[in-house]
């Protein structure tokens, strides 16, 4: 069996971007920067005001002193006009400050009889201003290539007045499952038959990082139907293909040969991990092509853990790995075996405490409602000693 590192490396190695395209900065959430983003003017693009008060040339303001009102600035809005010693400027937060002030007074401490202002304490020169440029200047790299866009970025370069930006095209990503006992949600179900849980699990993983899903229908344990299925798939438009379910070695596991005698390559089949050890991976033609066990943890686990960064390398995420947190184990755990163990886990704080890590212990790979219950996965090296309470480990956020 192949260690999880090197099969997590082989495949990220054969992940390709699909080219760009240009869209507009508000369909841009979650969308990969495939060129850097520069400022086309400075932010904010004059000296304004952090507040609501009045603009004064610093000079002429100590406790006690009466300036004349002749005036007001308001966000889109300035005053036309120059600021003579002796003068203020009724100012308002995000307005520009006039010409010839220097310092903006928090109307807290001033005092107002007709448009005589009386200031109680004095003020430094750029008190209360927000300078141009202070938070970028016109030509400024804003955002890099690669970068996955949040909320925050989007508005920054929205601010920056870009309209539309470079950004990697999703794969489309296809999606089939195997096996004769899968029947979909609402059916009567007859003895022997389950509701197929794993497409909608899938589609729902994936979908952030797709340009569309394709439901590719579900296959019968037949191995004349299920040539005839993954055939479609392969000439296909999607990508990335992802099957479930007969990929391991019974009379029925027929998803292995099946894609040989396709002409898929198949790199390797079978990693050391769990859940999840009967993993396929392989390429057809500009393809990949991932066969994932049927149990629904099982396929989970190996869908966050591989495919996840592998579509996210087809994006163009200049980092596809999946982030770790290090936090403190909250119970014991035994002895690992050589097997990587990706455990269902929760995360959770109290009050005044850190954040800790409690394991769930059940194991069971079509356990869906410990998966439900989890919002980490704690990773297990291959090989480790018992960990006490209290020990870092590593966890991956889902």
């Amino acid at each position: 069996m192949l260690n999880f590192d090197e099969a997590l490396a082989r495949i990220l190695e054969q992940v390709t971007t699909l080219g760009t395209e240009n869209i507009d900065i508000g369909n841009a959430l979650n969308r990969v920067l495939a060129e850097p983003v520069f400022a086309r003017t400075d932010q904010p693009p004059f000296d304004g005001s952090a507040m609501d008060g009045y603009a004064v040339q610093s000079g002429d303001v100590h406790p006690g002193a009466v300036l004349m009102q002749i005036g007001e600035s308001q966000a889109g809005a300035g005053f036309n006009g120059t600021l003579s010693p002796g003068q203020c400027i009724r100012i308002f937060t995000g307005a520009p400050l006039p010409e010839g002030a220097d310092a903006v007074v928090m109307q807290e401490v001033t005092s107002a009889d007709g448009n005589q202002i009386t200031f109680e304490k004095m003020v430094l020169p750029g008190q209360n201003v927000r300078p141009r440029g202070q938070d970028f200047s016109q030509g400024a790299e804003l955002a890099t290539s690669g970068t996955a866009l949040s909320p925050a970025h989007i508005a920054l370069i929205a601010a920056g007045n870009v309209p539309e930006i470079e950004v990697f095209k999703r794969p489309a990503i296809g999606l089939l499952a195997t096996g004769d006992e899968l029947k979909p949600p609402g059916s009567e179900l007859t003895p022997g038959q389950i509701v197929g849980s794993n497409s909608f699990a899938l589609n729902a993983l994936f979908s952030p990082f797709a340009s569309r899903i394709l439901h590719l229908d579900n296959a019968p344990d037949s191995e004349e139907q299920l040539r005839a299925l993954f055939q479609k798939a392969l000439d296909g438009p999607a990508d990335i293909i992802i099957s479930t379910g007969g990929a391991s070695v019974g009379d029925h596991d027929l998803v292995l040969p099946v894609l040989k005698s396709l002409g898929v390559t198949v790199d390797f089949w079978k990693i050391a991990m769990r859940p999840g050890k009967p993993v396929m991976f392989g390429r057809y033609e500009n393809k990949l092509f991932f066969a994932l066990p049927g149990n629904p943890v099982s396929a989970y686990v190996t869908a966050i853990t591989l495919v996840l960064p592998a579509i996210r390398a087809a994006c163009g995420f200049a980092s596809p790995s999946n982030k770790t947190l290090r936090l403190p184990l909250a119970a014991p755990l035994s002895a690992n075996g050589p097997r990587r163990h990706f455990m269902r886990c929760t995360i959770e704080t109290g009050e005044g405490i850190s954040s800790s890590v409690h394991p769930i212990l059940q194991t069971d790979s079509s356990h869906l409602s410990s998966l439900a219950a989890a919002n980490g996965l704690l990773i297990v090296d291959e090989n480790t000693q018992a960990l006490q309470v209290g020990q870092l480990v590593e966890v991956i956020l889902i």
